[in-house]
């Protein structure tokens, strides 16, 4: 591989550490906070992990230019949508979250399993997807909340950003402690999906990719 080749792959591969310190960003800030002004912000953070992802992940041709575009328009009409109250503009915010990090996990993916070796960014790479597919599916259990016409938690239990992360990655490790659980055979559906995707996940790209990993400088 020529130097130029090198540098090109380098720089392609070099930022999931950033995008990954984001996420975990987008993450905490739901975690620790709440009301209309943080679902805004985290419209707009999922946006810039997207924007990252294409600058890891590129794509051919127009492709970047034309998805960043459509992502700061919708994202700006999602903010302004969420801050509005309602449960319907609510409910649309987290929907066009949820559709921003499927794009993201797609794009991250892509990326890592077409890097000619195994380094620390696919690690970070990998990882940064299994944050997303987190993230992802909190936001269609939001969406299925606020969109919906009955409680999506069994027992009457609140739903929240806070809750539904929650939820979320408890379904995805498939610790289930059982505290939340969903109500409707929809969030059910949805529920048992991303478990079965948190563990195909980790059963095959995370553990192919930390088995072929090599430290620099490890000998062969």
């Amino acid at each position: 591989m020529s130097g130029k080749t090198m540098a090109g792959t380098k720089q392609a591969g070099g930022r999931y550490g950033l995008l990954l310190l984001v996420l975990i960003a987008t993450y905490l800030l739901a975690a620790f906070s709440g009301g209309k002004v943080v679902e805004g912000t985290q419209v707009g953070l999922v946006a810039v992990v997207l924007v990252l992802a294409l600058r890891t992940s590129p794509l051919p041709g127009w492709w970047p230019v034309a998805i960043g575009a459509v992502t700061a328009v919708g994202s700006a009409v999602a903010i302004w949508v969420s801050l509005s109250g309602t449960m319907t503009g609510v409910g649309a915010g987290e929907l066009w979250k949820a559709l921003l990090l499927l794009v993201t996990a797609v794009l991250i993916v892509r990326r890592v399993l077409a890097m000619p070796a195994v380094t620390i960014q696919s690690i970070y790479g990998a990882l940064s997807a299994y944050l997303v597919a987190g993230l992802m599916f909190a936001s269609v259990y939001a969406a299925m909340a606020h969109l919906g016409h009955s409680p999506f938690f069994a027992d009457g239990q609140p739903g929240s950003t806070q809750t539904f992360q929650y939820f979320s990655f408890t379904t995805l490790t498939t610790l289930g402690y059982g505290d939340f659980t969903a109500a409707g055979n929809g969030g059910r559906a949805v529920a048992v999906l991303e478990a079965m995707t948190g563990q195909v996940y980790l059963a095959t790209l995370v553990a192919r990719l930390v088995a072929a990993y090599r430290a620099p400088g490890r000998n062969p």
